[in-house]
């Protein structure tokens, strides 16, 4: 196949401008060929196996997307990291979280620092996009934030913010309400703001 650089444009168009070595290989690029266009200057390496076009614009998640594009694609933010990417709290996440499929448990790799890995297989109905980079859904984020014990105070932020924006109906999710309740007590709301 003959290298073809407006299709490896396309391909890093949808990843802010990185993409992977297989991308590459798909649009006709050998790793020989990558070699040069890294000495060459026109593209430069992130991570092992994951390239950005040097000239490509700076994007809003290209830290995820990286991350993203490091998973072989299968993963999917969550937990702090997606209420962020929800915009449904102020919470700033230390590290970011992301779920892997459970097939991916036991493979050895290098995590990157500031990454943590849950391992579940999420339904397709369980996530969905935030821009260039798959994010667990509203109802399965708050879940998630709940089953690992988030500080109930944001949990309780992001569950109204998702309520009044109408991402979700207040009893759409019972997991969380049950959670609220051991901090705030069943005398009062669990999502009644303190």
């Amino acid at each position: 196949m003959k290298p073809n650089w407006d299709d490896l444009y396309r391909i890093a168009a949808a990843h802010e401008g990185h993409f992977t070595t297989a991308q590459a290989a798909e649009a006709g690029y050998s790793p020989q060929l990558l070699a040069k266009h890294l000495k060459s200057g026109r593209i430069r390496r992130v991570r092992r196996s994951v390239y950005r076009i040097v000239h490509y614009p700076g994007g809003e998640h290209e830290d995820l997307t990286v991350l993203w594009l490091w998973s072989g694609r299968t993963a999917v933010f969550s937990h702090e990291t997606a209420l962020a990417l929800h915009d449904l709290s102020d919470v700033l996440p230390a590290r970011i979280h992301m779920t892997l499929p459970v097939s991916r448990k036991h493979r050895r790799a290098r995590v990157p620092r500031g990454l943590v890995l849950t391992y579940a297989n999420l339904d397709p109905s369980e996530q969905t996009w935030v821009g260039p980079v798959p994010v667990t859904s509203v109802r399965h984020t708050l879940i998630d934030c709940a089953r690992a014990s988030v500080a109930p105070e944001f949990v309780r932020d992001a569950f109204e913010e998702a309520v009044a924006r109408g991402l979700l109906a207040r009893d759409a999710v019972p997991e969380v309400t049950e959670y609220l309740t051991v901090y705030f007590g069943p005398s009062r709301s669990p999502t009644e703001r303190i």
